[in-house]
């Protein structure tokens, strides 16, 4: 029996021999005791790497869905090896991402709009984050736009909002998602966790020389921008709330502490903006960041980098320091979009014996850049791509480029919006052309109260450079597919009417005016025409119906000269219908008060890029005449002593001679930027 009892010891259970076998009684055993972790030695230190991602957009791989080419100057694969090598270079490392991750491409159109992804899988960029491993995340504007069913899906369930079924369980990211600022109306409660506390084990010093482990609990809370009531008002009305991000810190950032977190990461989807704080401003950065409590604070929404340490920083308001990385003392990062960078606060903490705390002194703040350098020929240089990300969403990828590629009609011109803020319609004609008619056809049929009015439309360059001098529409003359009507309207967004008069029209234009510098005629040093207005809200008219100048040597709000409408003086007085889109008429009172929401008389459900599509597919053939070279508007002629410039693409004068814009000519074959842009002069007197 001895063996017997050996093994009885070893498994557990009951051994006996034969029929008659018996059983033995095992004396009982006596539970281990807890283990205790060792108390960690006051004037012990570690160091921590947190490492920040925003507004991806979708772009998982380096890759143009709308020119259907690798594009190696964004795309989430390159940061996956600038966070490989962080975490090679940094014993404790930390990932979060600050939101705008799920709309942005034609693969997150695909997943989300054309064949939706399953419940049982993850989206694509997810797949691919959840395979670098995130400890947490928030969520940006976008994360919206496709009504809060599919978030909730594909966030994983849990959205306890009317419409939505919460309890529903989905493949989604494998990291805690935290939004502070956002209310369900159904609940009343945080629309997700306002906040999470992760336990991370970290590599530490102690006084001693001895390397230890010790624990860290990592508070993080995250914010969006409450412009998304505005945004996505058609699915977000009656169902959420938001209130200011200080708000929702003030409130929440003492819970965490007193539920023992050592130090609290911010993610505020938002950046930063000198004007007075009020809870629904868009980037509140400077005003979160005085509130108590919070040790890194991560930035995002603007697209741009912080700290910035170039001559000529993007961001210089009070209280922003380039040079330490610190805004109002904290430490903060933004890092780009597109995956075009990666954010790294890098803190150092001491343990005084009762708490953790932050060595100011030893902290370092990076946005460290896909790009590395130029090579001989003044080329850009990347990282390469991490091979391990593509492969991950390789079935999704063919299946969006099959997609794009769908045929539906053609061109007899290049359609493009290289020169579109200097006079060139190739591009942005066809899009006011299939939104008038949309919204016409729906009035005629459903709205006859206003029947009578003039129905017109405006759009804008949503592509204007902003990303460098391959960031334009440009659709081939020839066939043309679901990816060029893409391009030609890069955003989801969906077709408002609003009804204005003619003095607000003329205000409208005015605003969008400020898409130029002011140039003094007298000036012989070369003046840069465009601003820094984006170029997304440079509206315009592109009909012979409407006739209007922009005098660039007035003031800001004094520009617009010769308005008509059929060729006579247009009447102040007068009512109009214009076909836009949803955020302009929502949340463009910047441009007239009366675009509040107020001024709307119908909110469509279909996306203008659908609206684009049918009418490109009714049409068949588009051209130049018909579609692309109705200029409603031009710069008032003046004769200016020194050079008018701008920059657009390398090597696209052509496209200005096809546009007849005779009075472009080029000056700077390259601008030095290592964008890719070219410098081109405007004769502002022919």
């Amino acid at each position: 029996m001895t063996t017997c009892a050996a093994v009885l010891v070893a498994v557990l259970t009951a051994c006996g021999g034969g029929s008659g076998g018996g059983s033995v009684v095992l004396p009982p055993v006596s539970p281990a005791p807890p283990t205790t972790p060792a108390p960690v030695a006051a004037g012990t230190r570690t160091t921590v790497a947190l490492l920040e991602t925003t507004d991806l957009h979708f772009n998982v791989r380096s890759y143009d869905y709308f020119k259907l080419a690798e594009d190696k100057s964004y795309g989430y694969e390159r940061t996956a090896t600038l966070i490989n090598a962080a975490r090679k270079e940094f014993a404790n490392t930390m990932l979060f991402d600050n939101g705008d991750t799920i709309q942005g491409t034609a693969l997150a159109d695909y997943e989300a709009l054309v064949s939706r992804i399953p419940c049982t899988q993850p989206l694509s960029v997810y797949k691919a984050m959840n395979a670098t491993g995130y400890d947490a995340g928030t969520l940006g504007n976008h994360e919206f736009n496709y009504g809060l069913d599919f978030l909730n899906q594909v966030i994983g369930g849990g959205l306890d909002v009317d419409g939505v079924d919460g309890t529903k369980k989905c493949a989604g990211p494998n990291f805690p998602m935290v939004l502070a600022n956002v209310q369900s109306v159904k609940s009343g409660k945080p629309l997700l966790a306002p906040y999470t506390i992760v336990t991370k084990q970290f590599s530490a010093t102690r006084p001693d020389g001895k390397t230890v482990t010790v624990p860290v609990k990592v508070g993080v809370i995250g914010f969006t921008t409450p412009g998304i009531l505005s945004w996505d008002k058609r699915f977000l009305e009656g169902k959420v709330r938001t209130e200011g991000a200080v708000e929702s810190a003030t409130r929440y950032i003492p819970e965490l502490r007193a539920q023992g977190a050592d130090i609290v990461v911010a993610l505020q989807h938002g950046g930063l903006d000198a004007s007075p704080y009020s809870p629904t401003m868009e980037s509140p950065g400077l005003y979160l960041s005085k509130v108590p409590g919070i040790d890194a604070l991560m930035m995002g929404h603007q697209h741009g980098v912080f700290p910035d340490r170039g001559t000529s920083p993007g961001y210089k308001q009070a209280g922003v320091d380039n040079a330490a990385g610190t805004v109002n003392g904290v430490p903060a990062v933004m890092a780009s979009s597109w995956g075009k960078a990666l954010g790294l606060i890098k803190l150092e903490l001491v343990y005084d014996g009762k708490a953790w705390s932050v060595d100011k002194s030893k902290t370092f703040v990076d946005a460290r850049s896909t790009q590395t350098g130029k090579d001989g020929a003044g080329k850009a240089i990347y990282v390469d791509a991490d091979p391990s990300v593509a492969p991950l969403i390789e079935t999704q990828h063919q299946a969006a480029i099959t997609y794009v590629k769908t045929p539906i009609g053609s061109t007899d011109f290049r359609m493009n919006t290289y020169f579109a803020d200097v006079g060139d319609p190739g591009a942005i004609q066809i899009v006011n052309q299939a939104q008038a008619g949309y919204v016409t056809a729906y009035i005629q049929a459903n709205l006859p109260q206003y029947a009578s009015l003039p129905v017109l439309s405006v759009s804008a360059p949503f592509k204007s450079g902003y990303e460098g001098g391959r960031d334009y529409t440009d659709v081939a003359v020839g066939n043309l597919a679901i990816f060029n009507a893409a391009d030609l309207y890069l955003y989801p967004n969906t077709v408002y009417a609003v009804k204005v008069t003619g003095a607000e029209v003329k205000a409208w234009l005015e605003a969008a005016a400020k898409r130029f510098n002011r140039i003094d005629p007298a000036a012989t040093a070369d003046q840069q025409l465009i601003s820094t207005f984006p170029g997304y809200n440079f509206d315009m008219f592109t009909t012979p119906d409407v006739q209007y100048e922009i005098d660039v040597t007035q003031a800001v709000g004094s520009r617009i000269r010769n308005l008509s409408y059929m060729g006579a003086p247009i009447d102040l007085a007068k009512e109009f219908v214009i076909a836009t889109n949803n955020y302009r008429a929502t949340s463009g009172a910047s441009f007239i008060a009366a675009l509040d929401g107020r001024a709307t008389i119908y909110a469509s459900p279909d996306a203008n890029r659908d609206v684009l599509i049918d009418y490109i597919k009714t049409h068949k053939a588009i051209t130049r005449t018909a579609n692309g070279a109705a200029r409603s508007w031009r710069f008032t002629q003046v004769t200016t002593a020194g050079n008018v410039v701008f920059t657009s693409g390398q090597g696209q004068l052509g496209a200005a001679t096809d546009a007849g814009l005779a009075n472009i000519s080029l000056l700077t074959a390259d601008d030095g930027s290592g964008k890719g842009r070219s410098v081109y002069k405007l004769d502002l007197g022919n």
